[in-house]
């Protein structure tokens, strides 16, 4: 049976969008093919010239991953989390229901289950808002509109023995407050989410799939940026 990739990461590019709370990344070239000409390097009829980016940025920034430390003073730092926490069997909940800065509530994720055909049961649960696609031209709605899970629906996933989900946007939380309710409860539980994920949609109706989103491995890492991707059968 063929495998169909599909990308679930966002391109990190100089000064893009990033959470209220956390500096844009700098992305600039650092040494190019033209300037790289003047070191006399490689042979007279074959010239070797290089290219190399300069990347200075926070951990948590694009597609990426919260560490159990970025919460939690005692909690483990990215390099030293289990790697099957980033990777496993995964659904794609269907909430597109759910508009800017509104609530994901326990009802919204039985009805979702339900659709989708899949028992959570352990699996990394993505939630589709259709957020990224709907406020893809609006960089401040990317920062200040996201949706919210609730600390119901986060108990719900919890008790299903899902330890990871992902979410579209630059939180978990929404940005219209600074309660942080759903990190805070994700602290206590011991779990964890992905944050800014995007093309979600291709997901949807596909029922189980494999889902990957490994970490950089930073020593004491609050977070990683990741390369998510899904492997769906086909």
């Amino acid at each position: 049976m063929a495998r169909r990739i599909v990308d679930l990461s966002l391109t990190i590019e100089d000064n893009m969008p990033a959470h209220k709370l956390f500096q844009s990344p700098v992305y600039l070239k650092a040494l190019s093919h033209e300037s790289t000409a003047a070191l006399g390097l490689g042979v007279p009829d074959d010239a070797m010239t290089f290219q190399t980016n300069f990347i200075g940025m926070l951990d948590h920034v694009g597609t990426h991953v919260d560490a159990f430390l970025h919460v939690n003073p005692k909690g483990a730092p990215v390099d030293e989390m289990p790697l099957d926490l980033f990777m496993g069997k995964s659904v794609c909940l269907d909430l597109r229901h759910i508009g800017n800065l509104e609530d994901i509530t326990v009802e919204h994720m039985e009805a979702a289950e339900q659709k989708a055909g899949v028992k959570v049961d352990g699996h990394i649960v993505l939630l589709c808002t259709g957020f990224h696609n709907r406020n893809l031209n609006d960089p401040k709605a990317l920062v200040w509109g996201n949706p919210g899970l609730t600390t119901g629906a986060t108990q719900w996933l919890f008790d299903r023995g899902s330890k990871m989900h992902g979410v579209e946007g630059p939180s978990t939380d929404k940005p219209s407050d600074n309660i942080f309710a759903q990190h805070r409860l994700c602290r206590d539980l011991g779990i964890s989410h992905f944050e800014w994920l995007v093309n979600l949609e291709e997901l949807l109706g596909k029922g189980e799939f494999e889902f990957i989103g490994l970490p950089i491995k930073f020593k004491g890492g609050s977070g990683s940026p990741v390369r998510a991707v899904a492997l769906l059968d086909e």
